[in-house]
């Protein structure tokens, strides 16, 4: 691998990390109903398990989610999902629609969740860490099989040591947004 390709690569994959932290924090409630916190829960349908959003329509209003299936005779599958899923919310069906109300949070559920924040943050960062490791070693390897001399080694190793402090400084910021919003509902 030359020097360009693995910056490419290790920036497109911390990119990912911070993607998927994004979707993490997505699901996570805060005193405001969202169609954030249910999209992902995966229902079991035809023996596979599909994500929710792509079985049933989501709507939202100020405090309920109102979810309707696309196919009606999976409204149990659905109930079951949710339940079985830790957004903590109580699916109520009338055999059309499912309504789950979101009720305001508690300050114990709001420490509860901003601890499950630092957790998806820290896990994230840990992925970013270990993408820098293997864009070290990528540029260690380069250098060895004479592709890059021991400067460009070390300009590459500086290269990716930025791009893990603009990443993780993401991270941090996501991090610090949700915290905030959790705790000013």
């Amino acid at each position: 691998m030359d020097q360009d390709e693995i910056l490419m690569d290790t920036e497109e994959r911390m990119e990912k990390a911070v993607h998927m932290l994004q979707g993490q924090l997505q699901g996570i409630r805060t005193g405001r109903a969202t169609s954030g916190l249910v999209d992902s829960i995966r229902v079991e349908y035809y023996g596979s398990a599909a994500p929710l959003k792509q079985l049933a329509t989501i709507s939202v209003s100020e405090q309920q989610i109102v979810i309707r299936p696309f196919d009606a005779t999976n409204i149990s599958g659905i109930v079951k999902a949710i339940q079985g899923s830790d957004v903590g919310l109580a699916p109520n069906s009338d055999g059309r629609l499912i309504r789950l109300n979101v009720p305001p949070l508690s300050t114990e559920r709001r420490r509860q969740l901003v601890a499950r924040v630092k957790e998806f943050a820290e896990d994230a960062r840990i992925s970013i860490r270990s993408i820098r490791r293997d864009g070290n070693k990528h540029a260690d390897q380069s250098q060895k099989d004479k592709l890059l001399t021991e400067d460009e080694r070390d300009q590459l190793k500086e290269a990716i040591q930025d791009l893990t402090k603009k990443f993780e400084g993401k991270v941090n910021d996501l991090a610090a947004a949700k915290d905030k919003e959790i705790m000013d509902e």
